[in-house]
Parts: C-alpha cells; sequence; structure tokens
C-alpha cells in the first residue's frame, strides 16, 4: 500500500514539475501561437527547460498507462 502511494506521489511530482519548467519557459513570450513563433520567440536556454518540461509530461504519462496495463 505504501509503495503505490510514493508510486502517484512520484507521478504526480514529476507531471507537476514538467509544466512547471513549460510555463517557466514561457514566462517571457509574448506569442504562444503558432507553434513555430513560440520556438523562434525563445533563446537555447529556453528551448532546451521547454523541450525538457514537455518530455517529463510525456514520460509521466506514458509510465502511468503502462502501469494501469499491467494491473
Amino acid at each position: 500500500m505504501a509503495g503505490e502511494k510514493q508510486r502517484r506521489v512520484a507521478t504526480a511530482a514529476g507531471f507537476l514539475s514538467g509544466v512547471l519548467a513549460c510555463l517557466d519557459a514561457l514566462r517571457d513570450v509574448a506569442v504562444l501561437w503558432p507553434p513555430d513563433a513560440v520556438w523562434e520567440a525563445l533563446r537555447s536556454p529556453k528551448r532546451l527547460e521547454l523541450a525538457g518540461g514537455i518530455a517529463l509530461i510525456t514520460i509521466t504519462l506514458l509510465i502511468t498507462m503502462l502501469r494501469e496495463r499491467q494491473t
């Protein structure tokens, strides 16, 4: 039981970290659509932060789906 709770907390923390990283990367961007314009407006460190945040969100969602499929 405690292991399941720790997994849920870790998944929530990973997802929230990804969302916060994406929001931080997009904080100073004036144009939010289309994606090409957003990408051009970001400097290199912010691009890396945005890509890392999206990757963290994607990984946590995939892990959650795989866990649900196994049970």
